[in-house]
C-alpha cells in the first residue's frame, strides 16, 4: 500500500517559487509522480497555492498554476462532515485559524503525516515534518 502524506498549501507554493523548502517539496512531487508516495490535500490546498503561488504576477499565471496542480493527479478530499470535525479539533488543539486547520486535519483523519512550512499554524501538530524557510 502507497504511503499517504497530507500536504499544507504553504508547502504547495515552494512548488511554483524560488525559496527555502523548495526543493524539499519538489522532491514530494517526484515520490508522488513516482507512486512511492500518494499526496493528499484538502479543497482549500488547490485556491491557497494558486494565490500564493502567483503573487505579483499577471493574471494568465493563474491558469497555468491550475493546469500544472490539475496535472499532478493529487488526491484532493472535498469538504464533508468528518473533514469539518477534524478541522475544528485541530483548530483548537493548534489555535490556529479555520483555513490553517484544514489540513493537519485531514492528517488526523487519515492518520497520516503532515507537511508544512508554516511552524506558525502547525508547529504543534504531533510529527510535523516542517520545512523551507517559516520554521
Amino acid at each position: 500500500m502507497t504511503p499517504v502524506v497530507v500536504l499544507d498549501a504553504s508547502v504547495g507554493v515552494k512548488w511554483f517559487r524560488r525559496e527555502a523548502g523548495s526543493n524539499e517539496a519538489r522532491e514530494l512531487v517526484r515520490a508522488h509522480l513516482g507512486g512511492s508516495t500518494l499526496l493528499a490535500v484538502d479543497t482549500l490546498f488547490l485556491y491557497e497555492v494558486v494565490s500564493g503561488a502567483t503573487r505579483g504576477q499577471d493574471v494568465g499565471a493563474m491558469e497555468r498554476v491550475w493546469a500544472d496542480l490539475q496535472a499532478l493527479d493529487l488526491a484532493i478530499v472535498p469538504p464533508g462532515a468528518e473533514l469539518m470535525a477534524a478541522a475544528a479539533a485541530q483548530r483548537q488543539a493548534l489555535g490556529c485559524s479555520t483555513y490553517d486547520a484544514f489540513a493537519p486535519g485531514l492528517a488526523a483523519l487519515l492518520r497520516a503525516p503532515l507537511v508544512s512550512a508554516d511552524a506558525r499554524a502547525h508547529g504543534r501538530y504531533p510529527g510535523v515534518r516542517l520545512i523551507g524557510d517559516r520554521l
